[in-house]
């Protein structure tokens, strides 16, 4: 009597944990998040008042020139800079310090120093308004590609330091895999 007890309350756990997964896995695949009553549609366009920055410090003025797809760059880039600061500082309460390396520290400059100074110059480059239309534009143009580059190149350059994480913490848990191995036999 109490296996079959035993045997219908792990039935009926099973049964209520796939159930609850597979109703996750289908609101995932059809993009929506369970719990959330505002929905957002991903491909519209944002909003500086609704823009929410972790780690950047950016003038929200400086950003109303941006287009949506630059926009959507810097919320990635700050995506990535905040999962770096995550590693930097489990390590720091781990008692681990590492060296500071070139990359990081040009990283660290281009985010806090020159990504700032950029947004205002392309600021302050679109709110100049002369008689020379074509000339105006030109610039805003050249602008808007430069900025892009130096997005582009942060962006790269973050995804290169998160790759030497996950390389890093890899070859960590293959030394731990191999000290064990080795004291098995």
């Amino acid at each position: 009597m109490s296996v079959l007890i035993g045997v219908g309350i792990v039935t009926t756990i099973t049964t209520i944990y796939l159930g609850k997964k597979g109703w996750q896995a289908f609101h995932k695949a059809v993009g929506i998040t369970p719990g959330v009553l505002k929905y957002r549609d991903r491909h519209a366009p944002l909003s500086l008042s609704t823009l929410n920055w972790r780690q950047l410090n950016l003038n929200k003025k400086h950003l109303q020139v941006l287009p949506d797809h630059q926009l959507r760059q810097l919320q990635r880039i700050d995506e990535k800079v905040n999962s770096y600061y995550e590693y930097q500082k489990a390590l720091s309460d781990q008692n681990k310090t590492s060296a500071v390396t070139e990359q990081q520290f040009v990283v660290d400059k281009m985010l806090h120093t020159r990504l700032s100074e950029m947004l205002a110059s392309r600021y302050h480059l679109a709110s100049i308004h002369t008689t020379a239309n074509q000339i105006e534009d030109e610039k805003n143009v050249e602008a808007d590609e430069l900025l892009q580059q130096v997005l582009n190149s942060i962006e790269q350059r973050l995804d290169e330091l998160l790759a030497q994480m996950q390389t890093q913490h890899l070859q960590e848990l293959q030394v731990m895999k191999n000290y064990i191995d080795s004291h098995d036999s």
